[in-house]
């Protein structure tokens, strides 16, 4: 593979220029015909059929996904020769966010796109790719992932599913249970982890039909009420053997490589969600009245919108620049679907994660917004900004909840660290010599676009390295074990990616258009930054609380003032700037 590519999880340590991100401004008019093409779905075919969905009428989903797949919308990441369209993973993300509307469609399209096909796409013999692939690409199949269980679930690799070769050598024998099944109830491929001779964790591929495969009852569910969500039982399931997939004692590595496309895909989808929140929350803000003024024009409903606005594109920029670089890396391994592939998508995992946390929490911040925007109406099942509420929840527990991804982000960072490929300890080093120097008392000059926000951005690194290797010379080798300290060190290196994300793509963006066309991206920036340092700093000083003590901990302290003073930004004025011109376009544009 050609080391000219960004490394993974780099970005604490180097300066990126916008003209290396990938943004929502470029897209392509194919990508955004295929953006076109799915939103137009859910506008026309998923959303009329909503209390259908909800009441998990029989056949519903099945057959939208059928038709999905006559569009091509099943497609994106299955390989031509396979029935599939082969596109990049920016042009899959963005199927996936427009795919976004309809809560519980959307997990079943997710899942099966996702979880569902892709083991076979990049784990799958030539036999099984040619017997599954072209069926789930076009819809006619379905497909489920069955991982979970009953007493594993984030702790993936202590299953009980157990698989032993028949005496004729011809199948394996499955027994054990599958707890919490997206499409499980209509699914017609199963993708199944067990381990051979309850040791070999493998993957293997077993047809609904297939003996001693049994569907427990559907579960009943917060949200997502129209998704299919069941238990999968296996009493002595026969399996051809020529049915595993991959590498027998090596399926951890399907689950988990899979996992980092579900986690930027995830992203995406809360990117879509939310921007579909926000256009009702806006519609009924400009709808409905009280005391004689429509909700609009109230400054407490303004700032919400615009909150939501802001951090809503910084999730979109977020989302983007990592599939882009995804993407980047990709082409220059061949842009195939194979091992090379995977190790291209495996080196962003870090940014995967935050992708996944990040896109997550904005969504569930938008969606509470949306019902707060609404009142007493949000809370009425009549309206979209309950099931919006109800829905959205499940994201911060899919795809490894948000808790165990905020724990590999430094986990994964510091292994980076220590193999040589992120100068991560070299940066520390420094910062930790700058910060014992003499202050400047001048704050810098703002000459151009953004320039306090790019400071803020720098600082937020910093505060995050700093931290760090505060943590990593008190604790040595114990620091695996300080969870509370490892989980603020993730939301300081979240704080930053988002961050530094949203403030490269306004700038690129002025760079084509112009200044003065980009009103609510600078004011967003702005907003982004400035709220991330203030978060930031409230991170820190409890991590270096829960580090040092006494003298100490009041040295460290000083240190973090150093790199959190700045003139703090008009809040107030960015978040009008934002409302009013939502409020006079009546509209979101992006």
């Amino acid at each position: 593979m050609s080391e000219n590519y960004v490394k993974g999880g780099s970005f604490l340590v180097r300066e990126t220029t916008p003209e290396e991100v990938f943004t929502p401004e470029d897209f392509t008019s194919e990508q955004l015909q295929f953006a076109k093409t799915a939103r137009d779905f859910i506008d026309n075919e998923v959303i009329p059929r909503n209390d259908e969905i909800e009441e998990k009428k029989p056949g519903v989903v099945p057959e939208l996904l059928r038709k999905a797949g006559e569009l091509g919308l099943l497609m994106a990441d299955v390989p031509e020769e396979y029935g599939g369209l082969g596109l990049d993973k920016a042009s899959s993300a963005l199927v996936t966010e427009n795919m976004s509307g309809q809560g519980s469609f959307s997990v079943a399209f997710g899942a099966h796109v996702g979880i569902g096909t892709l083991p076979l796409v990049y784990y799958g013999t030539e036999e099984l790719k040619k017997k599954y692939l072209p069926g789930l690409a076009d819809g006619s199949l379905v497909g489920c992932y069955c991982l979970t269980e009953p007493t594993a679930g984030s702790d993936a690799l202590s299953i009980r599913t157990k698989a032993v070769l028949s005496e004729d050598g011809k199948h394996y024998i499955l027994n054990g249970t599958k707890q919490f099944i997206t499409n499980g109830g209509f699914a017609d491929v199963f993708t199944v982890f067990a381990k051979i001779d309850g040791e070999q964790f493998t993957g293997f591929v077993l047809d609904k039909d297939t003996p001693g495969l049994k569907i427990g009852p559907e579960e009943h569910k917060m949200g997502i009420h129209g998704s299919s969500t069941t238990t999968v039982i296996f009493e002595d399931a026969k399996v051809p053997v020529e049915n595993v997939i991959g590498e027998i004692g090596k399926g951890h590595k399907i689950a988990f490589n899979i996992l980092n496309i579900g986690r930027f895909k995830l992203g995406a989808g809360a990117v879509g969600s939310s921007k579909r929140s926000l256009e009702h929350a806006l519609a009924y803000a400009l709808e409905r009245k009280q005391f004689g003024r429509r909700l609009a024009e109230f400054g407490a409903i303004r700032e919400k919108l615009a909150e939501m606005y802001a951090r809503t594109y910084a999730a979109e920029s977020t989302v983007y620049r990592t599939v882009g670089l995804i993407d980047q890396l990709l082409s220059l391994s061949g842009g195939g679907h194979d091992e090379a592939a995977l190790q291209a998508i495996e080196e962003y995992s870090v940014e995967c994660a935050i992708v996944k946390v990040f896109g997550s929490e904005v969504l569930d911040y938008v969606v509470d917004q949306t019902v707060q925007t609404y009142g007493g109406y949000g809370y009425c099942a009549e309206y979209p900004a309950e099931r919006f509420y109800r829905d959205s929840r499940i994201n911060r527990i899919f795809e490894g909840t948000n808790e165990i991804n905020r724990l590999l982000v430094p986990g994964m960072l510091l292994r980076k660290a220590m193999k040589g490929e992120v100068p991560l300890f070299q940066a520390a080093q420094a910062l930790q010599e700058e910060l014992m120097g003499i202050p400047s008392l001048d704050m810098d000059a703002d000459l151009g676009l953004l320039d306090a926000e790019k400071r803020l951005v720098a600082n937020l690194k910093k505060i995050c390295l700093f931290v760090a290797g505060v943590a990593a010379q008190k604790f040595g080798k114990g620091l695996a074990e300080q969870q509370n300290v490892l989980l603020r060190i993730a939301d300081l290196a979240i704080q930053a990616y988002a961050a530094e994300s949203t403030v490269l793509r306004v700038l690129k963006d002025a760079a084509t258009r112009g200044e003065d066309k980009l009103a609510l991206p600078i004011a967003a920036a702005r907003i982004v930054c400035e709220e991330a340092v203030t978060t930031a700093e409230a991170t820190a000083r409890e991590a270096l609380a829960g580090i040092e003590e006494g003298d100490t901990l009041m040295t460290m302290l000083a240190a973090l003032r150093r790199l959190v003073r700045r003139t703090p930004a008009n809040l107030v004025a960015a978040r009008e700037t934002i409302a009013t011109k939502l409020v006079e376009m009546e509209r979101v544009i992006w």
